[in-house]
Formats: structure tokens, sequence, C-alpha cells
């Protein structure tokens, strides 16, 4: 009987044991991370009799935790994908909205001011006309103003995400390193705490939203965590911290630092995975280049209305003045230079732009290596990683003035000027377009200074006896300033023709100050200068050089201007500076020009300028992030499946199903009302044994 009774109460304890672990699993259903347990059983050590050996009952041998390590990492590193993507994705939508709204993006503003100078181009006199072009310039600069203001203010919101998500981290590896104690604590008697276990890894699944990271077991069931490339966040029961604050090149721009101990290691460039990685990822992909892209549109739409503004003539017959601010201003120039935190040297670098046209997207660094005698500059392009010449290197004497030029011999369009000598290992971080649309603005407020009119014209003498016309002349070479003393000195240059040579002779004497220096053909014996061959009854392109001295200030203008029809011996015609040219145009016209023409991005590298003219740049920005965006969607979507796939796969073997373990549980009760049974079984035996004796 007591065999019996032994082999119920062993039956008993372990299917309430079941019953207790199936309850277990039926409360913890919608816990997350909880893996199912199933209560393992085994036969007691069966006891050897004449007729061979009986069994002796039932014996718990593990609370077994159905769980796959294969399963499991696939859905963290699912994660860690899915949110990195997802946090880039959120982001570069709000950017791709801005940049191609209708309403937010650059291309409506540069539309309207170049409407606004066709319409003033058609009649250039008309100052209501010349009034709405300094209005479209000033909603041009402000449109520039805002697009970048709504960029910087995503940066910002970066930069606090990253602190936010750096708490995060920080707090939960300091949780695992708790669970790791206390497992190691635990499993010290050979049995696996299947509840701490289920509560680490969900809290490293947690983590993996964060940031990737790398899970390595050890042998006491601890698990240790690395980041970036090795970086060790959680060994054993000890932790390091990520610590997020201004960049030591960029304060604007939040790095990430592994602190472990008294240590601390830059390692923004290798976070990977999760919603950090994800943020980092977008703001060196998207964010910055979108923001040098801009800088670049706006730095060149300045220059060139300036640049062209500055070759014609107002309506006061003065030498157009600038649209747009001077990008190159003091103040600007030293913003597009900082220095690292860990510089020893007090140096006040200033970049100035030298080229809109050549200008590129990227960041530069600069610093000073002491490895050489003297200390030479090392620069590099960021974009790339392509090394820079900087010559003059080292410069011979102090203030310097820097040019950089990649290895093909394409010049960067900048030039770095330093005030004194920086220290060896001295770095910079050189931004020559990363505030060009934050700091352009209009400046110009006179309608009438509006340079419409071209400097010099040219009219064929009303006697002449031919049909002969001569072309505007056109100032193919630019000066800044374009002086206008030296424009008035050539107040008329006479040209005849010689029919006897088919040439037009430059009269003799020329306006003083002023010389022919380079026209087709060779010095003439006096009175007459120098002469162009032309062919009468065809179309003709002068091209010729005035070089004007007026007082020791010496211009020389390249004049080109067509000739055709057929002149007549001694037909007369006058080229000089065009005064009271109230109704002229062609500057005008050349400015509305200036929206086709290729001027952003140029690479005269090839043998011939390449490049893209205002919309096009700014077409391609859009049209950059627009694909960037419509792929960021095509891989949350993919990431997103994979990541659901994932977790079916481990929910398939880990999870509860209410439905097995609803069986389970009247299973076990029938096993437990069953293994009752036996036990009153043995008791009525024993009690008719004693019965038997009495």
């Amino acid at each position: 009987m007591a065999d019996l009774l032994s082999i119920g109460l062993s039956g008993l304890s372990a299917n309430k044991t079941s019953l207790s672990v199936t309850g277990h699993n039926i409360t913890n259903v919608n816990t997350p991370g909880f893996s199912r347990q199933d209560a393992v059983q085994a036969t007691r050590n069966p006891q050897f009799s004449g007729a061979g050996y009986i069994g002796s009952g039932t014996t718990l041998v593990d609370i077994r935790r159905t769980y796959s390590e294969f399963l499991t990492t696939q859905v963290r590193s699912s994660t860690a994908l899915s949110s990195d993507v997802e946090a880039y994705r959120s982001q570069i939508e709000q950017l791709d909205s801005l940049l191609a709204g209708t309403t937010t993006g650059i291309t409506p503003s540069l539309q309207k001011f170049f409407s606004s100078l066709q319409t003033a181009a058609e009649d250039p006199a008309n100052i209501p006309a010349r009034q709405l072009v300094l209005s479209e310039a000033e909603g041009l600069a402000r449109r520039f103003n805002t697009v970048s203001d709504r960029i910087t203010e995503q940066n910002e919101f970066i930069n606090k995400q990253m602190v936010a998500v750096s708490d995060q981290v920080n707090r939960l590896a300091t949780s695992i390193a708790s669970y790791n104690d206390a497992i190691a604590k635990a499993a010290a008697n050979g049995q696996q705490p299947n509840d701490l276990l289920d509560a680490r890894e969900e809290a490293i699944r947690q983590l993996s939203t964060y940031v990737g990271v790398t899970v390595v077991a050890q042998d006491d069931n601890t698990l240790n965590l690395f980041v970036g490339s090795g970086q060790p966040l959680v060994v054993g029961s000890t932790t390091s911290r990520l610590e997020v604050g201004p960049g030591q090149g960029d304060p604007t721009r939040f790095e990430v630092s592994f602190v472990s101990g008294g240590s601390r290691q830059g390692i923004t460039s290798l976070i990977t995975g999760g919603e950090l990685g994800g943020l980092i990822r977008y703001r060196a992909e998207t964010l910055d280049p979108t923001l040098n892209s801009l800088g670049r549109l706006a730095l060149a739409v300045s220059d060139q209305v300036n640049t062209q503004l500055g070759q014609g003539l107002d309506l006061k017959g003065q030498v157009g003045t600038a649209l747009f601010g001077d990008y190159n201003d003091t103040a600007l120039a030293q913003l597009r230079v900082r220095a690292f935190s860990s510089n020893t040297s007090n140096v006040q670098p200033a970049l100035n732009i030298t080229d809109t046209s050549v200008l590129t997207t990227s960041d530069y660094r600069l610093e000073l290596k002491d490895t050489t005698v003297p200390p030479t500059f090392q620069a590099r392009r960021l974009s790339d990683g392509a090394a820079m010449t900087v010559s003059p290197n080292p410069p011979g004497a102090y203030p310097a003035t820097l040019t950089f030029t990649d290895a093909a011999g394409r010049d960067q369009g900048f030039e770095l000027a330093l005030d004194s000598a920086p220290a060896a290992a001295d770095k910079f971080l050189l931004q020559p377009t990363r505030r060009g649309a934050t700091t352009i603005s209009a400046q110009l407020d006179q309608p009438d200074q509006l340079a419409f009119a071209a400097p010099l014209r040219s009219e064929a003498n009303l006697q002449n006896r031919g049909n002969a016309v001569i072309g505007q002349p056109e100032i193919t070479n630019s000066f800044d300033p374009m002086e206008l003393a030296n424009l008035k000195a050539i107040n008329s240059i006479g040209l005849t023709f010689d029919a006897a040579n088919n040439r037009l002779q430059f009269s003799s004497p020329l306006p003083a100050g002023v010389t022919i220096t380079s026209p087709a053909l060779p010095a003439l014996p006096a009175p007459q200068v120098q002469a162009m061959g032309i062919t009468p009854g065809q179309s003709n392109q002068l091209s010729y050089v005035v070089e004007v001295d007026v007082g020791g200030v010496v211009q020389s203008y390249t004049i080109s201007q067509s000739f055709s029809g057929r002149p007549e011996n001694g037909d007369s015609f006058s080229m000089g500076f065009n005064a009271n040219g109230v109704s002229d145009n062609r500057n005008a016209l050349k400015l509305v020009d200036l929206q086709n023409k290729q001027t952003v991005g140029v690479d005269r590298s090839v043998g011939i300028s390449t490049g893209v003219s205002f919309t096009d740049g700014y077409g391609d920005l859009v049209e950059r992030v627009g694909t960037l965006t419509a792929q960021a969607r095509q891989d949350s979507e993919a990431t997103g499946a994979i990541l659901k796939q994932a977790t079916n796969n481990r929910d398939s073997l880990s999870a509860v199903n209410l439905d097995e373990e609803a069986a389970n549980l009247i299973k076990f009760e029938q096993y437990y009302n069953a293994s009752a049974q036996v036990i009153q079984v043995a008791r009525s035996l024993f009690d008719t044994l004693l019965n038997t004796f009495r």
C-alpha cells in the first residue's frame, strides 16, 4: 500500500505543479517577451522485485522555457533595422514635403523673381515694374531663409531626440546588467530562472529599438552587449554609457560618445541600427547635404545676379549696385569656419567664397599635422573622403591665404584666410555653403538703382550710304567693380569702312587714355590706329580689347559685337559710353537669361564647362530627396514585413496559445483527479488490510 500511496502522491505533486505552470502561462499571455513554459516529468527509479522492476511513480526534473536563440536573434536584429528605417523615414518625409511643396519650396519664388525681371526688361524705365523686382527678390531671399530655418529646426529636434534615446539606452543597459547579476546568482543551483531570462531578453529587444547591439553569451548565463565597432556597453553586471552632446567641430551637430570609466571615445560614425542609428544616418546622408545644396544655390543666385548687375548702368547712369547682400562679409566668412574645441591656438580664420559656380555641397576638414617640420596642412573633403591639395603649404608667413584643389586640379571655389599661425594638431571644420540660405538677404531698396542698361552702345552714322548694321557692343569679361570713370572715357570710338581692303578702321586719335590692344589686324600707319577685316554681305563677329587708363586705374574690356550688311566706302560707325540709356534693357535681358544659364556645380576639368541652372539645381535636390523618400518608404515596408515575420516565427514557438493551455488545464486537472483516486484506492486497500486483523 505504501508504494501505491507514494506513486499517487508523486503524480499528485507533479500534476499540481503542471497545473501551476499552465496557469502561469495563461496569466502571462499578454506579458511582453514571455516564453511559454512546460513542466518536464520523468519516472522515479524503479524498485527491483522477484518478478522484475516495479515503477515507483514520477518526478519533476525541469521547468522548461520554450525558447530559440536563433529566432530571438532574428527578432532583435529585425527590430534594430526596422527602427532605424522608421526613424529615417519619419524625418525625410518632412523634408520632402518642405522642399517639394508648392507653397514651401524655392521653385515658385525663383519663378516669380525671374518673371518680374522679364516684365521689367520689357519696359526698363517703368518704376513699378522695377519695384516688383525688388519685392520678388526680397521674397526669394525670405523663402531661402524660411526653408533653411525649418531644416535647422529639424536638426535641433534630432539633437534632442538623440539625447532622449541615449538616456533610454543607458537605462536599459543598467537594467540588463541587473538581470545579468540576478540570473548568474539564480542559475548557480543548476536550474534556469526562466522569468528572469525572459525579462532580460525583452529588455535587450527594447534596447534594439534604440540602437543596434551585438549580444555575446557567457558561461555563467550572463550576456555581454556591444555597440558600434565593439564598444562594451554591458559586461556582466558592469555597464558603460552613451553620452550625447555638442560636437567638437560643430556644436550644432550633437555627437555620441562612449564613456567607460574615465575614458571617452567618439563613436557617432560607428553607430548603426535602432532609432539612434537612423537619426545619425539621416543627418549625414540627407540633412547636411540638403542644407549645403540649398546654401550653394542661394550663394549662386546672389553671386550671379549681383555680378550681372555690376556689369550694367542704372537709371542715373551709375554702375549697378548689388541686389543681394555681400556673402563675403567678414562676419559671415568667419561663421563658415569652426575651430575644434580641442584647439590650443586663438587663430581667427575666415572662409571667403571665390567662385560660386564650382562650389560643392560638401564640408571639409583642415588640420595642421606636426609630423613634418615645419608642420603642414592636410585637408579632406568629407563627402567622399578625397584628399585636397592646400596651397601654399606651409605658408611662409602669416597672415596667410590658403586655396584648395582636388586630385584633378579642380578649384573648390573658396579660400581660407588665417590671421595667425595655428598650433600643431589644430583642426578646423570648413563649411563653405552651410549658411548660404540662412544669410542671403535683399539689400537694394531703390528701384532706379537696378542696372538694366548695358554700359556701351554703338550706332551707325545717319549719312551712311550703305545698308550695313553694327550690333550693340557686349563686354564679355566681368569686373568687380566696373569703374564708371573708365567707361565714360570711352566717349566715342569711331570706325570707318575701307572698301579697298574690306576692313573697319578705328579712327585716330582715340579718346584720352584709351588704347585698342588686340584687334583682328595689326596696327596701321598714322592717322589710322588699327582695323578689323570683314566680309561685306555676310554676318561678321567683331572682337577687340579696349584698354582704358584713368588716373592710374586700368581696366581692359573685351568687346564683342556683330556687323552685317553691305557698307559703302567711308561709311562710319561709333562705339562709346551709353549715356542716358534709360530705355536700354540689354543688361536686364542678361539677368533674365541667368534663369537657364549653367551656373551651379560647374565642372571645367572635362574640357568644357558642365553645370546646371538655378531651377535645375533645385530640381535635382528635390528629385534626390524625393527618390530617397520613396526608397525609405519601400525600406519601411520591407523591414516591417521582415520584423513581423521574425516575430511570428518566434511567437509560433514561444508565445502562449490559450487554446493549447486550456486543453492542458483540463488534461492536468484530470491527471490530478486520477492521481488523487490512486491515493484513495491505496487508502481503501490499507483500511481493508487493517480490518482483516481486527
